[in-house]
């Protein structure tokens, strides 16, 4: 990318550097995002037999969620899911929503798939626009967040988008009659921070915090106690 655009890796992207004004950056530059995209596409792509190998993606369809939101644009999570003979509808937009099976698992696309440039969450402005909460798949997330139990893993607390969405939400229901009817909401959280965990406790979210070691193991030991209560349950 710095290559396209004449400039030196260590001063486009170096330490501390912000991807979404670089990316911005690009588009002002280039007029458009679709060489970028073209780039990360192929770079992220993976083999099916990496996929199969995938502890976590074999976890995430194991547990047979029926409905996951990421913020991924590739399309590992939904090959996961067929590769290991499971039905699923991607939703990227509008007309996605209208046409996706309900026998199906629904994994959205929350920032945008790779095969519409249109829908991509990538540049400062794009992530700007979406603050607004007010795009259909921002709508269909407020509905799904309303009526479910929620659990958010691998977010950053950084991401203001996700911290906005959680204060929404508990206004919602707090100006309701029924608050203490809300159903559960969880993240989890590789180690703990007695600072975000009060916060997210006060915007009813319940902090599940890693007792791993090793941050690397965090997240399929955390799918493996979870999978025990599951089958147990079941």
């Amino acid at each position: 990318m710095a290559a396209e655009l004449d400039f030196d890796p260590a001063i486009l992207v170096g330490p501390g550097a912000d991807y979404l004004q670089v990316a911005e950056f690009y588009k002002l530059r280039k007029g458009s995002i679709g060489d970028l995209r073209s780039w990360m596409d192929k770079s992220w792509n993976v083999t099916d037999e990496k996929l199969l190998a995938s502890k976590v993606h074999s976890q995430i369809v194991d547990l047979g969620f029926p409905l996951v939101y990421t913020t991924n644009y590739d399309a590992n999570l939904e090959r996961a899911f067929r590769l290991r003979g499971r039905d699923v509808s991607k939703i990227a937009s509008v007309v996605d929503i209208a046409d996706a099976k309900p026998d199906h698992t629904h994994v959205v696309k929350f920032h945008g798939d790779f095969s519409d440039d249109n829908s991509l969450v990538l540049t400062e402005s794009d992530y700007f626009e979406r603050l607004e909460f007010e795009s259909p798949l921002d709508l269909k997330l407020r509905s799904d967040v309303l009526g479910r139990t929620i659990l958010f893993v691998g977010y950053s607390l950084k991401d203001l988008n996700l911290r906005l969405l959680l204060y929404k939400l508990k206004r919602t229901w707090d100006g309701t009659a029924y608050a203490k009817r809300r159903p559960g909401s969880f993240i989890f959280l590789v180690r703990p921070d007695v600072v975000q965990e009060e916060v997210l406790e006060s915007r009813g979210v319940s902090p599940i915090v890693s007792d791993s070691l090793d941050p690397d193991e965090a997240l399929p030991e955390f799918f493996d106690r979870l999978l025990e209560k599951v089958r147990g349950a079941g």
